[in-house]
């Protein structure tokens, strides 16, 4: 059909509201597609898009698995690009905090005017010769309150595919939606064609990347890049930043949090969050394979939380995406089972290797095959001396085939919290687990998170960078303003969820890990569920409260951990923590941080000193509480 002077294929106007074919003929006025197609999010419609990239040669059929797909991404479009990623607020200290050496890793602004001078200079023409795929999306199960709309407009059919698993795409949104708010995103990969010219496997425009947010308008303006986190638009770019922003002005939190819920021995089951930094084991923890009896952990989601009070005061969560986009090295069997048993359905991989047998491999997936194509499309051996997968290779697998899926996991009212978690990779210093003194004091835990840096952004090295909250990517407003947000909702909630840290890559002297992780880390969420229960007594350290020396269960470990250096809190090394922490604050943040910040780092001084001579049993200290 022809409408608004284009041709228009998939859902037809009549079956669109007004404001979205507004929204469509704005951009496509603007960037010149040759055509649009409105998705309805059927099968069909996915098996002729699939179809069609596999014909381009974008999209490689992996015969060893039922459904599932092989993309390859030019080298230079492998991870998220933090650098070229703005928020565009009137005014800068709305956007991020502004001191004399802020270092710019809490968020960049760009202002309004300079925003609309590249928008002006970028998206003219920049689907010349390509569809416009709009494809209307709801973050979160379609029709809760706690949800909410997007519409996506792309000219690669590779997202299209990617975020009819990533969120709920088709028609119902539409007819949801109706004449109410949408969030507004528009993305190109900024590779016009000329008549005639055939398109690159993978187009991209590298050196003119931008991804663009516009919180006051709820916009969305991505550019260049057709790697995940840059072109599905509902992962971090909705769900995250705006999404952080949404929930400031509504009473509610989005974070960069799993959802899981763990069922006890005695059948009663406790609801956590968790946020780690990408590549930390988020994905790992929430569908985790208990290696003690009696346990089942279940997943509601693995990588996005939202979180809202109640009428009765109780903390709720949604996983507002629909699939999962796991990095594929290191995922096993052993690291995680149920991961494995759910990608090798209807699953997009992105620059992993193809084995000569039609599947994939990884590193850490398993013994390296004697020979196989690389994620650039060449030749690998195991005597090779580069990967035969990208670090960042990633499957985008729809959340329904997980075995370990959670029956409320499209509950529109949420699941209860009991527990939140922060962690991070801290080779040395940090204890296995600790308990927050008080919401405040687990707000500030969340403030403090460090972790080396991974291969989910272009940072390289194992560099111990802050990354407050998970979020540090990802905040769509001032982090001060976040931190108070933070406070807010505690005086919200009738009964806080505790708070705790954990760190599964603490290193001894020899450099091996101390604790071994995996299936095993139920024992410390374990130890988590019952203190939150308060049936647990915990040895107050100058961090908090930590395990006592048989508060966790450790039998049926082969090899005895060293509890005492897991639990350690050396007063040289927190000393130092501490002093870094403020000179943090005070170089990143300054003016921005809540007060209730410094309050918090004044007193884990006061701790430090306090606990500065402890050298005695623990269970001495059972009855004291930490300043706080």
């Amino acid at each position: 059909m022809v409408a608004g002077g284009w041709t228009i294929h998939g859902v037809q106007p009549n079956g669109v509201p007004e404001q979205v074919l507004q929204f469509i003929y704005q951009w496509a006025d603007i960037c010149q597609p040759q055509d649009i197609h409105i998705m309805d999010g059927s099968e069909e419609e996915d098996a002729m898009l699939k179809k069609m990239m596999v014909e381009q040669g974008v999209l490689i059929p992996l015969p060893k698995y039922q459904n599932c797909y092989l993309a390859r991404t030019d080298p230079k479009d492998v991870a998220r690009t933090e650098a070229r990623t703005v928020i565009s607020t009137k005014n800068k200290i709305d956007t991020h905090p502004v001191t004399d050496t802020y270092s710019g890793k809490l968020g960049h602004w760009i202002s309004p005017e300079d925003l609309d001078k590249k928008v002006q200079s970028l998206f003219p023409g920049c689907m010349t010769g390509r569809t416009m795929y709009v494809i209307p999306f709801s973050m979160g199960p379609i029709g809760s309150h706690l949800s909410r709309i997007g519409v996506e407009l792309t000219d690669s059919a590779y997202v299209s595919v990617c975020m009819r698993i990533m969120t709920r795409v088709g028609r119902q949104v539409l007819n949801v939606l109706g004449e109410g708010q949408f969030v507004r995103g528009v993305h190109s990969v900024g590779a016009p064609l000329k008549p005639g010219e055939h398109s690159a496997l993978w187009p991209c425009n590298p050196e003119k990347v931008m991804i663009a947010h516009k919180p006051e308008t709820n916009e969305i303006i991505s550019f260049g890049s057709g790697y995940g986190g840059n072109s599905l638009l509902g992962k971090k770019c909705f769900s995250l930043r705006l999404g952080s922003c949404m929930a400031r002005k509504e009473g509610w939190m989005a974070e960069h949090m799993l959802v899981s819920g763990v069922t006890m021995p005695n059948g009663q089951k406790k609801y956590i969050t968790a946020a780690f930094p990408s590549c930390c084991g988020k994905t790992n923890l929430a569908m985790l394979q208990p290696r003690l009896p009696g346990y089942k952990v279940t997943v509601v989601g693995d990588d996005i939380a939202w979180l809202r009070p109640d009428n009765q005061g109780q903390l709720r969560a949604i996983n507002p995406e629909n699939g999962f986009f796991g990095v594929a090295p290191g995922t096993n069997f052993q690291s995680n089972p149920y991961a494995m048993a759910a990608i090798f359905k209807d699953t997009i991989f992105s620059n992993v290797a193809l084995t000569p047998d039609g599947g994939v491999w990884w590193e850490g997936m398993g013994p390296k095959p004697k020979n196989c194509i690389d994620w650039r499309g060449k030749p690998w051996r195991p005597s090779s001396s580069t990967p035969a997968a990208h670090p960042n290779s990633r499957f985008c697998t729809p959340l329904v085939n997980c075995p370990v899926l959670d029956p409320a996991w499209e509950d529109p009212e949420g699941v209860p919290v009991s527990a939140i978690f922060f962690g991070g990779r801290r080779p040395s210093g940090v204890p296995l687990v600790y308990q927050s003194i008080s919401w405040e004091h687990g707000v500030f835990m969340g403030a403090a998170v460090k972790s080396e840096a991974t291969a989910a952004a272009e940072f390289k090295g194992k560099q111990i960078m802050h990354d407050p909250f998970s979020m540090r990517p990802f905040f769509g407003y001032n982090f001060g303003d976040y931190l108070r947000h933070w406070l807010s909702i505690g005086k919200k909630l009738k009964n806080p969820p505790p708070i705790f840290m954990v760190n599964w890559f603490r290193r001894g002297h020899d450099g091996g890990l101390l604790w071994p992780g995996f299936g095993d880390n139920i024992r410390v969420l374990e130890w988590a569920l019952l203190r939150a229960a308060g049936q647990l007594p915990a040895s107050g350290r100058c961090v908090g409260w930590v395990p006592t020396h048989d508060g966790l269960d450790v039998s049926g470990l082969g090899d005895h951990p060293d509890m005492e250096s897991l639990l350690s809190t050396p007063t040289r090394f927190w000393r130092e923590e501490a002093a870094e922490i403020r000179s943090y604050f005070e170089s990143e943040i300054g003016d921005s941080l809540p007060t209730e910040m410094w309050r918090q780092l004044d007193k884990l001084d006061r701790r430090i000193e306090v606990f500065s001579d402890y050298n005695v049993e623990e269970d001495e200290y059972h009855s004291y509480e930490p300043i706080g």
